[in-house]
């Protein structure tokens, strides 16, 4: 149910990128105390952005995940620009995150909702 999408404008290779969506994974999967075996991430490299009118490396991620505490958002914001910032060297203050809780019957799987 946890969906991570990171968009950025850094190029990485196919096993750079699948390292990056399998540390993501278990990054995620801690972060929110949830198993990792519904974790999704999804990644988008290569992409044009710019932020504040610079195109430097930059990215945006999304966080979507059934019961995401509102309350740990500032948290969950601090942990992911350290992983993105070790990960891919993109500065904490060139990345923004929106984060979403969607109600369990808009979340579809395995031919049913949660």
């Amino acid at each position: 149910m946890p969906l991570l999408t990171i968009t950025t404008n850094i190029s990485l290779d196919d096993q750079a990128a699948q390292t990056l969506c399998s540390k993501a994974s278990s990054h995620v999967a801690s972060l929110l105390g949830k198993p990792e075996s519904y974790v999704m991430v999804s990644l988008q490299t290569d992409t044009t952005m710019s932020f504040s009118g610079d195109p430097s490396p930059c990215a945006m991620l999304e966080l979507k995940s059934l019961g995401l505490p509102e309350s740990q958002t500032a948290e969950f914001s601090e942990s992911l620009c350290e992983f993105i910032n070790q990960q891919a060297e993109i500065k904490p203050e060139r990345v923004y995150i929106q984060f979403s809780n969607p109600e369990r019957h808009m979340w579809g799987w395995d031919k049913r909702t949660f």
